[in-house]
């Protein structure tokens, strides 16, 4: 695809080569994410950070991102504290807010909201998750973690085997890695849910037409049992009609380092796109995992901001001009990313 000012709405607008090319300017990205060189390729630039729904990783990491390559970030945070809550159209929203900004990073509770507000929009907007639907920075992010993990084991995309764990029918992330995989060869995959929370049947199908091997169980022992990735998610009890409803499912699948001993090959990475529901009657990544060198979550939230540098960088045409303005850091010598 063309990045140049274009909207990032969805995973279907990506071919291999696509993700290919991201994954290559997020390498590219990693030396000023990890404070050893400074750029300012974005200085005068503005972001407008519209989350409209609540979020800390997606936008912080957004804001960090964008400031990173030297831009400025303007944010409206929450429905009630935006003009929408007086009635203001999607269409009014992004005409205005677009005229401040010159990418728009957004995230709304509807699904199809983010791609109805770029339509008005007149600078590239990036959709931050909307409602159900999708989330395609995160899956960009997540794949980017999967490959950097199995290529430091010898491993590669292609013959993936992982197991989706948790709320399956309403984890965005989910739904837009599902597609991600359909890009890659010989994938299988374990679909781990209760009934009524299981992958909708379009992805489902989709990822076995494309010659995956997709297996759908409740069983979480035999599920991790010979996979590459557990990519655990949590009950998403704001899609839920009622808060008793979304609990007859909170803590079925648990996962903590004895069950990761017990059932787990010593590789197995995890993941998961937090928040981590760390309450009791949830749970189900146990902090006693932090220590187990294969948890990969805080790696993936390290990963969310070279990878979203890197889509800033391509829908404003930048990539070239990034080495350029490059100087070397001489303030910072922590160990943050080691």
């Amino acid at each position: 695809m063309d990045f140049i000012g274009s909207h990032i709405l969805s995973i279907d607008q990506f071919e291999r080569a696509d993700i290919d090319h991201i994954f290559s300017v997020a390498r590219m990205m990693e030396p000023y994410a990890h404070r050893h060189q400074v750029t300012k390729v974005l200085d005068g630039a503005i972001l407008g950070n519209m989350f409209f729904e609540p979020s800390t990783r997606t936008r912080v990491s957004f804001g960090c991102a964008f400031n990173l390559l030297g831009g400025e970030v303007r944010e409206t945070t929450g429905f009630e504290n935006s003009a929408l809550a007086k009635g203001e159209s999607l269409y009014d929203t992004a005409r205005v807010l677009s005229g401040y900004s010159d990418v728009i990073a957004m995230r709304h509770p509807a699904s199809g909201s983010v791609a109805e507000f770029a339509s008005a929009s007149r600078v590239p907007v990036i959709n931050g998750g909307d409602g159900a639907n999708e989330h395609p920075t995160q899956a960009l992010l997540d794949l980017y973690t999967i490959e950097k993990e199995l290529k430091s084991s010898g491993r590669s995309l292609d013959g993936l085997r992982i197991g989706m764990i948790g709320d399956l029918k309403h984890g965005r992330t989910v739904h837009s890695l599902a597609k991600l995989l359909c890009c890659y060869k010989n994938i299988n995959l374990q679909l781990v849910s209760p009934d009524a929370l299981q992958m909708p049947g379009e992805l489902v199908e989709l990822l076995s037409s494309t010659g995956h091997q997709v297996t759908i169980s409740d069983n979480l022992a035999s599920s991790i049992a010979h996979v590459d990735i557990v990519y655990s998610t949590r009950i998403q009890e704001e899609r839920f009609v009622s808060q008793q409803e979304a609990d007859l499912y909170r803590g079925k699948f648990r996962l903590n380092q004895s069950v990761y001993t017990k059932h787990c090959e010593p590789n197995t990475v995890i993941m998961h796109p937090l928040p981590r529901d760390s309450r009791a009657e949830a749970n189900e990544l146990d902090s006693d995992l932090n220590e187990n060198p294969n948890l990969a979550i805080f790696r993936q939230t390290d990963n969310g901001v070279v990878l979203r540098m890197a889509l800033f960088a391509l829908v404003l045409d930048v990539v070239n001009l990034v080495d350029k303005s490059a100087k070397p850091v001489n303030w910072y010598t922590g160990s943050r990313f080691q």
